[in-house]
């Protein structure tokens, strides 16, 4: 059975191999994702073919749009979502060490109700999920928009789980699933180097002459093994290989995309750097920033392996290539607030204020598809779950952010630096005090007395 279906593979027509032909117009969003995001289309594609054989007819299927096909496709994020993203979610939140139930439970609730990812997946879609040609023995499928838009949260499940077996010391597994991950969405390259600095580091500690040799030669045969098996119909033709490779990584698009909040973007309000630097300069100058931003945190890694430094690790390399890489996207942040989620526990307030923002950066993006009374209501409720679970608004002194180190060393030289959380209070004192002062005159007029009573609560809270 395995064989056969192998064999059919090996036959899938040029159109699904990443070629631009007549039947499959790469400009008209050809796939450009790893085989395992090829392999779920063509799976969702056999499942839409039984619902509504429309949704992927060949050419005429192209621009379809109606509420039954929007809900199917919402119908298969969440599938999705419920096979890889939320197991990986809870488990990981159930494997906290020292933290209690209660606070485990809100972990959860609050990373599954980030509003970025939920956003992106569920409403950051036009319409088509592919086309099939019934001439074809077997299924083919074009590579359409929701695809490249939304499923986000498999290949950052597939990460979490590679975290949660690293955690439980399964490196064998992590290792697979991690490479899952890349296979299905090749931005997930933004983790790879804290996933091979740890383990690395790992071998070292066992000792490269005896375990770590051992465990080294392991994770190299199951990286091997797990990018072969996910590649191999596609391995037939070094060309074929080739152009897999040119459809990942499409140099041609320029260093960033729309009103992405990376370093290149901000700077090219001052300095069309698109203009004054030519494509290979670009791109050796984004190489070459994103490795010394991301360098210091892979050495320490590598030479002191912790999961807690680990998990750091994933927040800081993912956001040195959201800020500093080529080919950018907005949806990119999404790599660095997975990571940042999974430490909400230890330090809730900066973690909910990074995610807040990491939405609103999407904010162009979202307003585009109409959503921006989603983003509203789903930003309200996130927000609501942090306040209530983690008290954000409480722990926020220098030793809660973990920033009491840091913060000497920069007073050594501007005495008069406050952390970010000390700026917030000191903005809200003299609303506090307006508040204070001004609320016995205006009780006779309900609406200002009860922003007054706001005012005060919230300083109540914060001080």
């Amino acid at each position: 059975m395995f064989m056969s279906s192998l064999r059919s593979l090996l036959k899938i027509p040029a159109p699904f191999r990443y070629v631009n032909t007549s039947d499959n117009n790469l400009q008209y969003w050809g796939l450009d994702y790893p085989p395992l995001t090829a392999y779920h289309s063509l799976l969702c594609a056999y499942v839409a073919k039984l619902i509504n054989p429309n949704w992927i007819a060949l050419h005429t299927s192209r621009g379809h749009e109606s509420p039954s096909h929007k809900l199917f496709m919402r119908a298969t994020v969440l599938v999705a979502d419920m096979l890889v993203y939320i197991p990986a979610v809870i488990l990981y939140c159930c494997h906290l060490r020292e933290t209690s139930t209660k606070k485990k439970i809100s972990t959860v609730l609050c990373i599954l109700l980030y509003p970025g990812l939920i956003l992106i997946d569920y409403g950051h879609f036009h319409h088509g999920i592919g086309e099939v040609d019934e001439k074809d023995t077997l299924l083919w499928i074009t590579f359409v928009l929701n695809m490249k838009t939304i499923y986000n949260s498999v290949s950052l499940g597939f990460a979490l789980w590679g975290v949660l077996c690293l955690s439980y010391d399964l490196d064998l597994l992590g290792s697979t699933a991690f490479c899952l991950a890349i296979n299905y969405k090749q931005m997930e390259l933004y983790h790879s180097l804290p996933f091979f600095c740890y383990l690395l580091g790992k071998c070292f500690k066992k000792g490269l002459m005896g375990k770590g040799l051992l465990l080294l030669i392991k994770l190299a045969s199951i990286v091997v093994v797990s990018f072969a098996l996910c590649w191999l119909p596609f391995c037939t033709e070094v060309e074929q290989i080739l152009q897999v490779l040119r459809r990942l990584f499409p140099i041609d698009r320029g260093l960033f995309e729309d009103k992405v909040a990376n370093i290149w973007c901000t700077l090219s309000v001052f300095v069309k750097i698109k203009t004054v630097l030519t494509p290979q300069t670009q791109l050796k100058l984004s190489f070459a920033l994103t490795f010394l931003s991301l360098l210091p945190c892979c050495i320490k890694l590598t030479l002191q392996p912790s999961l807690k430094g680990f998990k750091y690790a994933l927040v800081t390399c993912a956001l040195s290539f959201f800020l500093f890489s080529f080919q950018v996207h907005e949806k990119s942040i999404l790599l660095v607030s997975i990571p940042v989620c999974l430490i909400i526990n230890e330090i809730p307030f900066m973690s909910a204020w990074f995610l807040l923002v990491s939405t609103f950066s999407m904010l162009p993006l979202l307003l585009k598809d109409g959503l921006l009374f989603s983003y509203l209501l789903t930003t309200l409720a996130f927000l609501t779950a942090c306040t209530t679970s983690f008290s954000i608004l409480e722990k926020t002194s220098e030793d809660d952010l973990q920033l009491k180190t840091f913060s000497s060393s920069v007073r050594k030289y501007i005495p008069w630096f406050r952390t970010f959380p000390n700026v917030i209070k000191s903005s809200l004192r003299p609303s506090y005090k307006v508040g204070k002062v001004s609320s016995p005159l205006v009780r006779p007029f309900p609406t200002l007395y009860k922003i007054c009573c706001w005012n005060i609560e919230v300083e109540r809270s914060i001080s």
